[in-house]
């Protein structure tokens, strides 16, 4: 299947979810705790609001996944994000494990610490592709 027609999903790593799962929840606990067993203060909404907002993430991110490579562009998954059409990227730079892809207007960085392990050699194999076809 060629690179135009392809889709690509680069999920998250099961590491970074289990976190954004396990804060929200702690976050949570602690926030009920203190409504429950003392005089709730402000502080206890706002513990469980960051909880609600880490489980938010987390349903965002196993929804939604990291990286997406399909029909000639590449984007991350996140609010405000824009698509880079992969033949306008003129560099593909690879540092401390992690890739930042420029364009004339924009720039995209995919950090492979929050990749999925099992995923990773596909993000280098296609963005392998895409440095020998920029360049």
């Amino acid at each position: 299947m060629d690179m135009l027609h392809s889709k690509i999903i680069i999920p998250y790593s099961a590491k970074q979810l289990r976190n954004s799962l396990i804060f929200g929840i702690l976050w949570i606990v602690i926030g009920l705790q203190d409504i429950v067993f003392t005089e709730p203060f402000w502080t206890a909404y706002g513990f469980l609001l960051i909880g609600f907002l880490y489980l938010g993430s987390y349903a965002y991110m196993k929804i939604f996944k990291y990286i997406t490579i399909e029909n000639g562009y590449i984007w991350g998954n996140k609010p405000f994000t824009k698509k880079i059409n992969l033949s306008e990227i003129k560099t593909i730079k690879k540092f401390a494990g992690d890739y930042t892809l420029t364009t004339d207007q924009h720039q995209l960085k995919i950090h492979t610490g929050i990749v999925d392990p099992g995923s990773l050699a596909k993000l280098d194999a296609e963005l392998t592709k895409i440095a020998v076809a920029a360049g």
